[in-house]
């Protein structure tokens, strides 16, 4: 089996506000029937569309599983809904789209975030919150000795 699947038919349900999936999943396996269940090998592709954890910077990641294994199981309490012969392998695909997710997306594995130059700005601006040892409390607390 081979195409494209709307992003749409997946039902992600994404959380994350830093990260978007836009674009159609991708796949490409084979389908064996092996006793009374199936098993799909082969390769699974999604785009994202990410804003770095740090800098906010826009970039693209591209979710592969490849190799991609699924065992699915046409008997027992587990088994998937046989319908006209044909059964539907979204959850399973959904499942394992979902487990590869970026749990904190980085632009770059050695982003340093915002530039200090532009968090300086904000801070003379009054844009950015006081750090906790600018507090007049946090001074007062800094004063004791234990």
């Amino acid at each position: 089996m081979e195409g494209e699947l709307p992003v749409e038919e997946l039902e992600l349900n994404i959380q994350d506000e830093l990260i978007k999936a836009v674009r159609p999943l991708e796949y490409d396996f084979e389908v064996q029937e092996i006793e009374q269940s199936l098993l799909l090998q082969g390769k699974l592709s999604l785009s994202l569309e990410c804003e770095c954890a740090r800098c906010l910077k826009p970039f693209k990641f591209q979710l592969k599983l490849e190799p991609w294994t699924v065992h699915v199981p046409l008997q027992g309490e587990e088994a998937a809904p046989v319908v006209s012969d044909c059964v539907d392998l979204t959850p399973y695909v959904r499942e394992d789209i979902l487990l590869e997710f970026p749990q904190h997306p980085l632009c770059d594995p050695e982003c340093h975030g915002l530039p200090k130059s532009l968090a300086s700005k904000d801070k003379h601006n009054g844009n950015a919150s006081p750090s906790a040892g600018d507090s007049p409390a946090w001074s007062e607390l800094n004063k004791l000795k234990f």
